[in-house]
């Protein structure tokens, strides 16, 4: 167990591009314990990458993962991911192959294999390993009303309630597992903040707004008993298949919800383009030890920020919220699905790199 403990003032979200070997294989169709063995070979050296660029918390890149949330799901009870071709949740020109549907009562079981998933990260690094997973409004948000099967969660408290306490599971069997650093990927706090999802939310008999307060009491459910020595991070975006997006909008509506009526410790935060709103909503974070991870670099594109322009967005920042409450991420991760960015290997260890160049200099520390 390192001693390195969260937050750091150099972070990120979570996935990276997947080591070439793992694409081909699962190109190639392998899966179970043929395709294992390539991960468990290539991992590795995706966790030493990021240990070589100076940061000080790490995590497996999502490599076993297809899709940053579809993979937790479907390892649920009562929940699994079928066939269905969609459009791909409104990212253009896309379309994918799965959706999930809820079959029977929510549960997260014992046996569930991102816990063995985070277990080989921590046995492979002397920093702090990490795993992300999707946060609860995940499940409402994606599951379709007509695709749950469960009649009770047809009323809504009793349904969040249920997915409320699958997570409450989850967070103590990671901590059991030995993490002490939990990220949830909890984007829709960010989706919701943009008209067109209100609209659509709104078109399904959904208060955009209500659903704001009921996934904040949801996620503060799931982690509020954790032990005090377990750091809760939390991140959103607005959509990140293959360099393309889907939601535009600030953080206005989401802000005191996720601030102040949720007790998480770290915000990785969404900023790399004015599709993010400005930075004014910073300014609702209450004085403290909460953190704010600043996305101002973007994973979508290769080009590296500036580093004069990344200095300047944090002093525009700190007119709302303190320097010593601040650190720095990219935006969000750099292969939210398998399929990757838009970017190469080099292009990424180069954001990574500027990921800790610049918090080196701000703060004198990664």
């Amino acid at each position: 167990m390192t001693d390195l403990k969260p937050p750091f003032r150099a972070d990120h979200v979570g996935s990276l591009l997947r080591p070439t070997a793992i694409a081909k294989a699962r190109a190639n169709g392998l899966s179970g314990d043929a395709l294992r063995e390539i991960e468990d070979r290539e991992i590795p050296a995706l966790i030493k990458m990021q240990e070589e660029v100076g940061l000080k918390v790490v995590t497996d890149g999502e490599a076993r993962r297809a899709y940053w949330h579809y993979d937790f799901m479907g390892m649920l009870d009562g929940l699994e991911i079928v066939s269905a071709k969609s459009d791909a949740h409104g990212f253009k020109g896309a379309t994918i192959a799965d959706a999930p549907i809820i079959t029977g009562p929510l549960d997260f079981p014992e046996d569930h294999p991102m816990l063995e998933h985070f277990k080989f990260v921590a046995s492979h690094t002397n920093v702090c390993p990490k795993i992300s997973i999707p946060g609860p409004s995940a499940i409402h948000f994606r599951v379709k009303p007509e695709d749950n099967a469960v009649e009770t969660y047809k009323d809504d408290e009793t349904y969040f309630t249920a997915i409320a306490d699958t997570y409450k599971k989850a967070v103590k069997a990671f901590y059991d597992a030995g993490c002490r650093y939990l990220q949830l990927d909890d984007i829709f706090f960010a989706y919701l903040g943009d008209e067109k999802q209100r609209e659509i939310r709104a078109a399904m008999g959904q208060d955009p707004d209500w659903l704001i307060d009921r996934y904040a009491w949801m996620l503060n459910e799931a982690i509020k008993d954790r032990p005090a020595d377990m750091t809760i991070g939390m991140h959103m975006c607005r959509g990140n298949f293959k360099s393309t997006f889907v939601a535009s909008g600030g953080y206005d509506a989401a802000a005191d919800a996720i601030f102040n009526k949720t007790s998480v410790d770290v915000y990785f935060m969404e900023y790399d383009t004015d599709r993010a709103g400005g930075l004014e909503p910073l300014r609702l974070l209450p004085k403290g030890n909460k953190r704010i991870m600043a996305g101002f670099i973007t994973t979508k594109t290769p080009e590296l920020e500036d580093s004069d322009w990344l200095k300047s967005k944090f002093d525009e920042a700190s007119k709302f919220v303190d320097m010593d409450q601040l650190g720095i991420a990219p935006q969000c991760g750099f292969a939210s699905t398998d399929h990757g960015n838009d970017l190469t290997f080099d292009d990424q260890r180069r954001k990574l790199e500027l990921v800790v160049n610049t918090a080196v200099s701000l703060w004198g520390e990664a």
